[in-house]
């Protein structure tokens, strides 16, 4: 540790960690925050002056993009929420009754893995199918599991440990085929990779704000398909949103609306952090998801190439699957985990996270479950080559202590 706190380079911040929270931010994200908090302020469908129309606006400019993105039929089929996990929770609890039999991989974040185990515990029948560290979930295990009272089928998109990415259009196909809702953990991949939610056959897909979307903290939302019903998971005020229906004026019902998106937006919406996703989202699609892609490929593809070649490293992350995400992992077959990313960080000045991320199941399966979990490396649009040569020197320098 004495010989890390010398290095000419510990100044130099070096942010390594965009799958837990993506840093730093397109320029007009700040500017878009910063220009809501300044001259709007307003709550959207709360009143009927200048600041919550225009606060409206700015949500239905977020939900109009967010269609764009996934190309989902309509902006209503978008609804707000505090993260992805909310977004799982929504779903799965507004979905599912007892008797009801779902499907998930093996490679999931505990935004799934935990309300599953929940609702396993009241009454719904859950089945985990074996992922592969290249390949994701296995297509024809699916096959076999799903049965005449199989209701849904849940998996992420790519996984936030390994980067393992799953066919999701192939078992979108396989759940339409079957008449199996189709739903997709999309936390780590909405902004990263590809997503048409109408040519992959998803039915709902849950995503995050605060990462590939370059949005804040607190923002997410989930997509929900055409006649899909979902049962609220919190009533309240749903604002002037709520419509009128027959004449009457449905802030008046005991009721919970049952049109989306207000059946599903209760309460004051984060509309400040809103207003930084839909910049994040702008960006993202003026820059090309394709042009994000290439870029994040190359710096993975470079950070792998260069932990192979650091004695004792083991790399725990798909060397065959180019459709991957931006996540590595690795471990080092003498130094734990956490003591590794304490001195990139306290040393070297270079953020990354150690640990379980959250995320169980991989672990036991790969078999870091018991040392340490890994240590993950997760480079997005925003870092450099020379970003990655110098974090992977300083894993050098770390293994040679």
């Amino acid at each position: 540790m004495n010989a890390c706190k010398k290095q000419e380079n510990k100044s130099q911040k070096i942010y390594l960690d965009n799958a837990t929270t993506s840093f730093p931010k397109p320029e007009q994200v700040y500017l878009a925050v910063e220009k809501f908090m300044r001259t709007c302020g307003g709550s959207a469908g709360r009143s009927g002056h200048y600041a919550a129309i225009e606060s409206q606006q700015i949500i239905d400019d977020a939900r109009l993009l967010c269609a764009k993105l996934f190309n989902a039929p309509s902006p209503q089929n978008i609804v707000f929420t505090h993260n992805a996990t909310n977004a799982v929770n929504i779903a799965l609890k507004g979905i599912l009754s007892p008797n009801d039999h779902v499907i998930t991989g093996s490679f999931e974040h505990n935004s799934v893995t935990r309300p599953l185990y929940y609702l396993s515990q009241n009454g719904i029948i859950v089945t985990k199918i074996k992922s592969d560290l290249d390949a994701g979930l296995d297509k024809e295990q699916l096959k076999l599991a799903i049965r005449p009272d199989t209701k849904l089928v849940i998996c992420n998109h790519v996984s936030n440990v390994f980067g393992t990415a799953n066919d999701i259009g192939g078992i979108g196909q396989i759940c339409r085929d079957s008449g199996v809702l189709f739903m997709v953990d999309a936390a780590q991949s909405a902004g990263a990779k590809i997503i048409d939610v109408q040519k992959m056959s998803i039915d709902l897909l849950a995503f995050s704000g605060h990462k590939s979307l370059f949005g804040l903290q607190g923002t997410g939302g989930l997509y929900i398909g055409s006649g899909i019903r979902i049962r609220p998971l919190i009533h309240g005020g749903s604002g002037g949103g709520g419509g009128v229906i027959g004449g009457v004026n449905l802030s008046e019902s005991l009721e919970q609306p049952d049109n989306l998106p207000n059946s599903l937006e209760s309460g004051t919406l984060n509309c400040h952090g809103i207003a930084g996703l839909a910049a994040g989202i702008r960006f993202i699609l003026e820059t090309g998801i394709e042009k994000i892609m290439a870029k994040e490929t190359e710096l993975v593809e470079y950070l792998i190439a260069g932990l192979q070649e650091v004695n004792g490293i083991n790399v725990i992350t798909p060397l065959k699957n180019y459709n991957r995400g931006a996540a590595v992992a690795f471990q080092h077959n003498a130094i734990p985990p956490e003591q590794i990313a304490a001195i990139l960080d306290a040393g070297f000045g270079i953020a990354v996270r150690s640990g379980l991320h959250c995320a169980a199941d991989p672990h036991k399966i790969i078999g870091t479950i018991n040392s340490g979990g890994a240590v993950r490396i997760s480079p997005n649009y925003f870092n450099s080559i020379n970003e990655i040569k110098h974090c992977i020197n300083a894993i050098k320098k770390i293994t040679e202590l």
